[in-house]
């Protein structure tokens, strides 16, 4: 099955006050192993850089005066998404901003039951635990020393090795049992991103005759037993 893992940086926080995507990054996986395969675009948001969002990533106006605007690259975008699912961490802020920088080219916006949501996925997985990217590296032992600052390819690259964890892990496909294991299967749904894994049976715990009896001989065999010596409680 093929996917991609993307991130986005932006101007700010919403598309709605005027702000523009500056960076995507995405990553192509089949079968939970990349390919190779990236796609990574600095992106002239054709209006000024709030001093807050450059601190969380970086890119100055100066340095996206000369990048191609969103229209520039829009054709190859699509074209490397094709009609896999996406995958992202708070997935709905990437997907408004990309949805929107759709609209304004007058492109059709991507289907919301295409969105995997890793943060969806790693609050079910890991209630009550912390659920940022950083804390993810840190709990799946994925190494982060690269990451100063946001940039879209490399917090893609971060996630997809967070994605396959939270799936299972590189050996999710290996049948380590009779029953038939699902490899993972997962809904598109953002609130039921979470793995989905087949239900079995419960083993049997409860002692055959046989060994109740072999226990009830062993006992006869030992002196002074502690529960003989405790006085009985009333």
């Amino acid at each position: 099955m093929r996917e991609i893992v993307f991130d986005t940086e932006t101007t700010g926080l919403s598309p709605h006050d005027g702000h523009r995507l500056v960076e995507i990054g995405c990553v192509e996986i089949v079968n939970r192993c990349e390919t190779g395969r990236s796609f990574h675009a600095y992106i002239n948001p054709e209006r000024s850089m709030p001093s807050e969002a450059e601190a969380v990533h970086g890119l100055s106006q100066t340095f996206l005066s000369d990048k191609p605007c969103f229209h520039a690259i829009v054709d190859d975008l699509v074209a490397f998404l094709g009609d896999a699912p996406l995958i992202a961490h708070n997935a709905t802020f990437d997907f408004g901003f990309l949805n929107w920088e759709l609209a304004n080219c007058g492109r059709d916006p991507i289907c919301m039951s295409r969105m995997i949501d890793t943060l969806v996925m790693a609050r079910s997985r890991h209630p009550g635990a912390k659920h940022s990217l950083d804390a993810l590296c840190t709990r799946y032992g994925v190494d982060r020393s690269q990451r100063i600052k946001h940039g879209a390819l490399l917090d893609a690259e971060l996630l997809t090795q967070v994605y396959v964890e939270l799936c299972g892990g590189r050996q999710i496909g290996l049948l380590l049992a009779e029953e038939p294991v699902l490899e993972a299967p997962v809904s598109f749904a953002v609130a039921s991103a979470a793995v989905h894994r087949i239900a079995r049976p419960a083993r049997p715990h409860r002692a055959s005759e046989a060994e109740l009896e072999r226990h009830a001989a062993f006992i006869k065999k030992l002196v002074d037993p502690v529960w003989e010596l405790v006085p009985a409680m009333d």
